[in-house]
């Protein structure tokens, strides 16, 4: 099942690394389309921290911002 959230709050939010590019929706994520950092979507709400970005994702491939 996809990922329903307001169309309006897609359109605001940004991912929150330095290229602050759009996040797209996906099962329980949202996928930056710069970074490719994936973020959870818990009980319906973004959690769009660095730090919580799921493991595998992301420039280097481990969630984290190391530069």
């Amino acid at each position: 099942m996809a990922l329903q959230l307001d169309p309006q709050l897609l359109e605001i939010l940004a991912c929150p690394c330095d290229a602050h590019a759009v996040l797209t929706p996906g099962e329980d994520r949202l996928t930056c389309t710069a970074c490719g950092r994936a973020f959870p979507v818990t009980d319906g709400i973004p959690v769009l921290l660095l730090d919580e970005a799921l493991p595998g994702t992301g420039p280097a491939g481990d969630g984290r911002d190391d530069g």
